[in-house]
Order: C-alpha cells, then sequence, then structure tokens
C-alpha cells in the first residue's frame, strides 16, 4: 500500500515514529511518501496563500499567537505544512483507481497496515472514522492555535480512492475554504465509508480503558513538544529511541 504522511519540520521526530511503527508492524510492502508543501508549490500543484503572524497585541486577547500561520483564503487559522496539502493526493495519484492512506505525522501504529486492506472492498471515495470531536483546548502542538470545525479529525486518517475525488482537483484544494475540504463536502454522505475508531485513537478524547487502538493519533502534541502526560507518550518516547535515524 502507498502511504502518504504529512510532513512538517516542527514534526521530525513524531514522522520517524509514525514511519517507524507502521514498517514495524507492515506484513505487507508499503511505500511512503513524506507530503511536503514546498515541494507542491515548486510543481505548480499548491499556490494557496497565507501568512505568518509576526507580534501580539496585548490589547487584544482573540489576536493570535506570534508564529500562527493563517489561512488568506478564508481568513482561518491552521496548524501544519500539510494541512490542505493531503488534498492534493487524487491529483498526484492521477485520479487512479487504487487506494492510498494519508495519516497526519503525529501518529504511532500499534497494528499491521494490511487489516485496512479489507475495508478498500467498499464501493467509497474515502474511508475515515467519523469523530464527534470539539476539542476543549484553545491551543495544542507547540502552542498554535486549536480550531474547531464540522467533522474534525476526519481528514486525518484517510483510505482514499482517488478515482472517486475528482472534485478534489488543484484549484479546488488552492481556492476552497478549509472547512469545505476538511469537512468532506465536495463528497456525497453516501460516499464517506467508515473506519472503526481504533484506527484513528484521539489522546486527550478517546478512553485507553475502552479502546486498544491500532493508531494512536497525539492530535494535542507528541511527547517531544512538552506533552508528555498524554496516553501511549511513554510508548512514543521507546520508539523514537528505538527509531531507524535514517527515517
Amino acid at each position: 500500500m502507498k502511504v502518504y504522511i504529512g510532513w512538517d519540520q516542527r514534526d521530525i521526530a513524531a514522522d520517524r515514529v509514525c514511519k517507524s511503527t507502521l514498517l514495524k508492524h507492515a506484513s505487507i510492502p508499503v511505500e511512503i511518501i513524506n507530503l511536503k508543501e514546498f515541494e507542491m508549490r515548486a510543481r505548480g500543484l499548491y499556490w494557496r496563500p497565507f501568512h505568518v503572524c509576526s507580534g501580539r497585541n496585548p490589547a487584544d486577547p482573540e489576536a493570535y499567537p506570534n508564529g500562527q500561520m493563517v489561512d488568506d483564503v478564508d481568513g482561518k487559522p491552521f496548524s501544519t505544512g500539510f494541512s490542505f496539502t493531503r488534498f492534493l493526493i487524487p491529483e498526484l495519484e492521477e485520479f487512479k483507481d487504487e487506494w492510498v492512506l494519508f495519516m497526519d505525522a503525529d501518529m504511532m501504529w500499534r497494528a499491521d497496515i494490511a487489516e485496512l486492506q479489507a475495508y478498500t472492498e467498499e464501493q467509497k471515495a474515502i474511508i475515515c472514522v467519523k469523530h464527534s470531536y470539539a476539542p476543549p483546548d484553545t491551543h495544542k502542538m507547540d502552542g498554535v492555535v486549536q480550531e474547531v470545525y464540522n467533522r474534525k479529525n476526519w481528514s486525518s486518517v484517510m483510505l482514499m480512492n482517488p478515482s472517486r475525488c475528482r472534485a478534489l482537483d488543484r484549484d479546488t484544494v488552492n481556492t476552497s475554504k478549509g472547512s469545505y475540504l476538511h469537512g468532506m463536502f465536495w463528497l456525497e454522505d453516501d460516499q464517506i465509508g467508515e473506519l472503526p475508531v481504533e484506527w484513528n485513537f484521539l489522546c486527550g478524547h478517546n478512553d485507553p480503558n475502552v479502546i486498544d487502538p491500532k493508531i494512536v493519533h497525539f492530535t494535542r502534541g507528541t511527547a517531544d513538544m512538552g506533552w508528555v502526560d498524554e496516553p501511549f507518550a511513554d510508548d512514543w518516547i521507546q520508539a523514537l529511541a528505538e527509531a531507524d535515524p535514517t527515517l
């Protein structure tokens, strides 16, 4: 299976853990591709404008913090370099009829990716965990704004059939509001299949006493960013220590 992993320069350690644990448990060949924003821009696939906040107005408590990235299409904050580029995957795959997987970098595998192949038999465009998730935290990771939107985190793990995602051409990805893309409003509801929650366990939201995760998602932040009290943080630290440094 081909796996696209979102890449951000702040997620180097997370990316290494994600790759190493994926490969550790995989019983099938896996092709891993890092989805890098600057490469998409260099190829002419991505030109979505944004700006970075350069200072905070102490008189305005609602102002975004220094360093916060803000999308110029809809004026909303976003967290990573792959917040929108994930939706270019169908075009990168030339809209072929072959399932691929996208996932955020801040994840740790505890199961075999081959198990996901059973879900690709569904006649869907996207298959994901359909979270009902409105985080109470106002910030996450290294201090970036925690934005709340419809169908939050549905797009953080996606089995995608590019041939059924033709609405996601480069113009749509570059000009549509983030809520339209992440909310999957470019699809009919019956085109979105469902994965069990084990495949995108959200730390700080899902209960580890109830759910045995196959993929742990450190959505609030990984241990190297200070989130050492999250469920499975010790396992993540151990996985980082054991990871191949060349990944």
